[in-house]
């Protein structure tokens, strides 16, 4: 008698949901949250003034850059699995140098921080542009915004808090976040993406897929608004705090506006909906027309409390462009360009993280704080102006054709 014959049954992973990758997103949040003030301010108490901590933020934004230009070269040698988890652990790596103290360690903790965000940032979008169709990137978006609006909005202040309790306390808490990390990755099974075919081809090159993206002018555009977008952000989180420190405000206002106009990502639904029934061009031009509003004002009012409002205001234009300023890129992807696009797409933030710096320290040397906000409300002027380009009918829902 023949036995029957037993199925065999293939190990690959489920396809995830938006849900897990928002979970991830969360925790990775959850990271960076609690350190957005941490950071500057244990910086700023180093050193003591401003120009130094530009200097500083300066030489991490070229080290990120150079170490996200080469996360796709890189996964073609170590599964994307593996690169997750070694993102996740350069984070602990930070932390312990944060702990040491003192410029230097701040310094190698800042460049540890920069490299795991960068590489967690182009491993997970890759993952994204894998298991999701162009339709519901924009959903994604607003579903990792709403689960990560409670870490970036408690974590800003709580941070503040903690440092000003026990010095270590919000690194150790960061620490445990990056283990929860590892931990959450390595329970949803994603193994390293979706396609298990062997590469037919040599590695990318980086200097070569940055000529197909400098070809593509609808890739350029997206990746300038999200380069200024970031520049906002950057002056929001790093010389904000510095505005309120030297106008006798005190050190935890800048936290804890921080952390208010996070909140804001509770809105995010809200906030694609409205996208979705205007446009992406529209809601572009707004965000970076009420953003550049709000800083110009404040780099041209004397009375400190007006100024800090105003800046509140342009950091709640930057929570609409957070929603819908990465979606010309991201739906001008092609499918084939998926992992290397992500990676160029990448780079905004560390081309924004040595931009705004050198260019702050540039102004500081002629100029207060509010050089800096003025020069960045420039730049979210500019790019108002390019968003005019931006394809009137780009995101809108695609009906099929009435047969006739």
């Amino acid at each position: 008698m023949i036995a029957p014959r037993v199925p065999v049954h293939l190990s690959h992973s489920p396809t995830p949901s938006i849900s897990a990758f928002a979970f991830l997103a969360s925790l990775e949040a959850g990271v960076r949250g609690v350190l957005l003030s941490v950071m500057p301010l244990a910086i700023y108490r180093a050193v003591g003034d401003a120009e130094t901590v530009s200097r500083i933020y300066f030489l991490v934004g070229l080290v990120s850059l150079a170490a996200g230009l080469l996360v796709p070269w890189g996964t073609r040698f170590v599964l994307r699995r593996w690169m997750i988890t070694l993102g996740a652990t350069l984070y602990l790596v930070g932390m312990v140098c944060a702990l040491e103290g003192g410029p230097m360690g701040l310094l190698l903790a800042l460049m540890a921080n920069s490299v795991a965000t960068i590489t967690l940032w182009v491993c997970l979008n890759a993952y994204l542009l894998d298991y999701f169709v162009r339709a519901d990137i924009g959903r994604a978006e607003s579903r990792r915004m709403v689960y990560s609006a409670a870490m970036w909005t408690a974590g800003p202040v709580a941070g503040i808090w903690l440092m000003d309790l026990w010095y270590p306390a919000p690194f150790l808490v960061a620490g445990a976040f990056a283990l929860a990390i590892i931990a959450a990755f390595w329970r949803l099974r994603l193994g390293d993406g979706k396609q298990i075919r062997r590469a037919r081809g040599p590695a990318a090159n980086p200097i070569a897929y940055l000529g197909r993206f400098l070809q593509q002018p609808r890739l350029v555009a997206g990746w300038t608004f999200a380069v200024v977008r970031s520049c906002g952000w950057w002056v929001y989180v790093v010389y904000l705090p510095i505005y309120c420190i030297e106008n006798g405000l005190g050190e935890s206002l800048g936290g804890a506006m921080l952390s208010a106009t996070n909140a804001l990502l509770f809105l995010a639904p809200v906030i694609l909906r409205f996208v979705q029934r205007t446009s992406v061009r529209f809601s572009v031009r707004v965000g970076f027309a009420a953003a550049a509003t709000g800083l110009l004002v404040a780099s041209a009012v004397e009375q400190p409390y007006l100024a800090v409002s105003a800046v509140f205001l342009a950091g709640a234009a930057l929570i609409l462009l957070d929603v819908a300023g990465s979606l010309p890129f991201l739906m001008a992807v092609k499918p084939s360009e998926r992992t290397e696009m992500a990676a160029v797409y990448s780079t905004y933030r560390d081309v924004s993280g040595f931009v705004t710096p050198g260019v702050a320290w540039l102004v500081l040397l002629a100029a207060p704080v509010t050089g800096v906000f003025a020069a960045c409300g420039i730049a979210l002027a500019g790019c108002w102006g390019l968003a005019a380009r931006v394809h009137p009918k780009l995101g809108a829902a695609r009906h099929p054709a009435v047969p006739g």
